[in-house]
């Protein structure tokens, strides 16, 4: 049985146009197994994030494949992708993204809605609970410290059991301690649930708790952490 759940291959990727083009994933190839937890690093502008917005369905190749759960997602259309993203994909960013005035129950709940989950509420609960703000289900992001804040935010991301999940600086706002905080309760959740977990840091010691580190440089790996 194949236990691979992300695959790239030839993928290449313009942004922009004109004379401010730029080339920024060029013929990438990686293959990433299920369940496994996955750092990557590079230099700022070396491509991480676009791959993981390519990775996310947020991005679209000009060139190449990418399949996901063998699903193959280059020649898919907006719908497809937002289907797809909404049952297999949880998302974390550096900046929260939390709706300011929903509450933490409620920003976890909306997409769940949004599926047409009818237990939206029980799950985001629950999810809420898991992340230790149990009792901070009624407070608006503007009452959260940052730490909470991306707690409700990593909420959101594991509500629809997502097969992968992808961090983007889920630590990069936060303070030292917090943010080592943060990157346990990803690692026990990813551990927990047998997600894959692909982030991307420019934190040495984060990256060193992936078991696979993939590092990026001019749109190309250049060490496949194999």
């Amino acid at each position: 049985m194949d236990d691979t759940i992300i695959e790239l291959k030839d993928a290449d990727l313009t942004l922009g146009h004109g004379a401010s083009a730029v080339h920024v994933l060029k013929g990438l190839g990686l293959k990433i197994g299920k369940g496994t937890s996955n750092g990557i690093t590079g230099p700022s502008g070396s491509g991480k994030s676009t791959l993981l917005m390519v990775l996310a369905g947020l991005e679209k190749l000009d060139a190449g494949e990418i399949r996901i759960s063998g699903q193959p997602l280059h020649d898919a259309d907006e719908d497809t992708l937002a289907a797809f993203r909404g049952r297999n994909i949880g998302i974390v960013f550096q900046s929260f993204h939390l709706i300011p005035n929903m509450t933490a129950l409620e920003n976890v709940a909306v997409p769940l809605e949004l599926a047409g989950r009818r237990d939206a509420f029980d799950i985001a609960r629950k999810e809420l609970e898991a992340v230790g703000l149990g009792e901070r289900l009624s407070h608006y992001p503007g009452q959260l410290s940052g730490g909470e804040q991306q707690r409700v935010a990593i909420a959101r991301a594991l509500a629809p059991s997502p097969e992968l999940l992808i961090a983007d600086e889920p630590t990069g706002n936060l303070d030292t301690e917090t943010g080592r905080q943060i990157a346990d309760l990803i690692f026990s959740e990813q551990a927990e649930r047998g997600m894959t977990l692909v982030l991307v840091t420019h934190d040495a010691s984060l990256a060193a708790r992936c078991e696979r580190q993939i590092r990026i440089r001019s749109g190309q790996i250049i060490d496949a952490g194999e």
